[in-house]
Order: C-alpha cells, then sequence, then structure tokens
C-alpha cells in the first residue's frame, strides 16, 4: 500500500510528496516485526531503486510468505533523482547530513524530520547508499565501533562481500543511520556500485540478503539463500591511495582483485604532452574494494582503497 510520509507545498501550486510501500501479511495479529528499506536519500545514488523493485516484486509474488511488515521507502530526494543532483535542488546540501532533521525547519529539515519519525518503532532499518560518479564500491555495510557488537548480526546475513568496521565522525552524527541507532532503532548502511548508475548483480546479490535478514527476523517464511561470509575489516587494515598529480587515471588492476606491494594500480597520463605523470602504486597487499571510475583525477583525487591481508 502505497502512503505519504511527507507533503511540502512548492513554487507554482506543485506538492513534493515522499511516499512509501508499506507491505503486509493478510492477518494482522498486531504481533508483527516491522522492517524499514531506504534509498535515494541522495538524488545521484540509483543502485537502491532496482533493490527495493526486486523486494516489493518477489514478496507480491509470494505475498502468503510475508509475516511482517515491510516498509521501503524508495525516493526520499524525490526531487534530486528527477535532477540527477546529489542534495535537494535549491538547499545545496546532501539530505543525509541533516538528520535527525526538524519538524519546523525548512522543507530538507522538516522531510528528515518525517523519515525518522515514521520509522521509528521498526525492528530494523536498512538504509541503501551507492557511491558517488567518481568511483565504484564492492558491496559492503559500513558500520562504527560504537554499533558493531549489536548490529554485527544483521550486516554477516545482508550477503555483502565486507564489512567495514570504522572510528565515528563527526559527518556521521547528521546521517539517517547515526540518528536511528541513538533513537533506538537498529539501524545500519549499505554501500555499492557507482554514482548515476545501477548495477543489476549487486542489487540482486543485496536482495538476496535482505530476504535472508527477513526470514531470520520471522517476516519471511519463502525461500532465501545462505548468505555468504563477509571479510569484515577495521580502519586499521584499510589503505587508502590518493593521486599525487592531475591528468587522467588509467587503471591496471580489476575490482575486487587481490594486489601486491608494489603492484602497479594504474597510471595518470598527461594527453597534452604523451606523458606518464605519476604511476600509481600498491602500497601493501590486498583487495582492492575501492576502484576510480571517473578517470578524470586531481592531486589528492581517491584512487582506491585496499583491504589489508584480503589476499
Amino acid at each position: 500500500m502505497l502512503k505519504n510520509i511527507s507533503s511540502v507545498g512548492l513554487p507554482v501550486g506543485e506538492v513534493l510528496h515522499i511516499r512509501k510501500n508499506t507491505l503486509t501479511p493478510s492477518n494482522i495479529t498486531g504481533e508483527e516485526k516491522r522492517i524499514a528499506i531506504v534509498t535515494g536519500i541522495q538524488g545521484d545514488e540509483l543502485e537502491g531503486q532496482y533493490v527495493c523493485y526486486e523486494l516489493i516484486r518477489r514478496i507480491n509474488e509470494n505475498i502468503k510468505c510475508l509475516h511482517g511488515i515491510v516498509d521501503i521507502y524508495p525516493a526520499i530526494n524525490p526531487l534530486g533523482l528527477e535532477s540527477v543532483s546529489r542534495g535537494m535542488p535549491t538547499f545545496d546540501l546532501e539530505l543525509n547530513h541533516i538528520f535527525p532533521g526538524n519538524i519546523e525547519g525548512d522543507m530538507a529539515e522538516y522531510t528528515a524530520a518525517k523519515l525518522v519519525e515514521d520509522i521509528i518503532g521498526a525492528n530494523l532499518c536498512i538504509d541503501l547508499h551507492a557511491s558517488n560518479i567518481f568511483i565504484r564500491e564492492i558491496p559492503q555495510v559500513r558500520l562504527t565501533h560504537e554499533n558493531s557488537d549489536s548490529l554485527m548480526q544483521y550486516a554477516k546475513l545482508l550477503n555483502v562481500d565486507f564489512v567495514w568496521v570504522h572510528e565515528s565522525a563527526t559527518v556521521l552524527e547528521s546521517t539517517l543511520v547515526y540518528s536511528l541507532n541513538k533513537l533506538g532503532v537498529p539501524s545500519l548502511a549499505v554501500e555499492m556500485g557507482v554514482g548515476m548508475r545501477i548495477t543489476k548483480e549487486y542489487g540482486e546479490q543485496l536482495t538476496e540478503g535482505i530476504f535472508a535478514i527477513l526470514k531470520e527476523m520471522g517476516i519471511w517464511s519463502g525461500t532465501s539463500i545462505i548468505p555468504k561470509s563477509p571479510i569484515i575489516s577495521t580502519d586499521g587494515e584499510v589503505s587508502f591511495i590518493h593521486a599525487e598529480a592531475s591528468g587522467i587515471f588509467v587503471p591496471q588492476i580489476k575490482h575486487w582483485k587481490g594486489v601486491r606491494k608494489g603492484d602497479s594500480v594504474g597510471d595518470i597520463l598527461d594527453p597534452f604532452t604523451g606523458s606518464i605523470v605519476h604511476h600509481v602504486i600498491a602500497p601493501c597487499d590486498g583487495m582492492v574494494f575501492t576502484l576510480r571510475e571517473y578517470p578524470v583525477v586531481h592531486n589528492g583525487s581517491l584512487i582506491a582503497r585496499i583491504l589489508g591481508g584480503a589476499n
């Protein structure tokens, strides 16, 4: 059932509606568990759109197997999705940096507050993100050390390739996941793919993981896979590679493939002089889980992240 969770007036008599699709079993007892699946907070992150489609399609085809409530929020930032912009147009900010929002605030703050208000009471929230247009991410769950013990059971079921446990940073305190965890709703963030694209195999991989969680929670009795066991890492195991010159980056390695310390990661080329201005070298052994997708780079641009010891 489609429901509005927020409606805000726009210029020229238009109204911005933020909607969700609530899937429920035939017979409601009032004891059902509830899960929230959120995506589309950033307008250039489209990977979650396919996941929402697959979840709704498969549940509707086997509705008798549904024993709980599944709330799916495909487009929290519909203006951003329609204008292909990361933030909410006219506000020049990312919606995921203003949670928990303010019911008395502007349109963006009000939208954030209404979303949080609607999710409160859920047994679990999964917030789906893609990367930006510059880098590609392998399917992964990101957790802070603060919440890793309580959320790891869910992260391991999501069928992702790895779980990155990292230190809390100030910017995280303004995200939906951070705010919901503070308000008592267990929540985790998923990153996968690249901005402005849909990677079908990633979407199918994550959809299978969500059904595994639904089954574990008693929300789903239909078929589900045994999820893959993810690699679990901490900050100390992740190495960052940044460009040391400006130019065009041409990779010589593959995403989610092993490298050895000293291997060539790629070259930064100068198309004006026909020269290589920087040979990018792997600083350690490990697995490449983040790789530059957009070839234009500047000094300091992120080229890759390597998960150390994962060969």
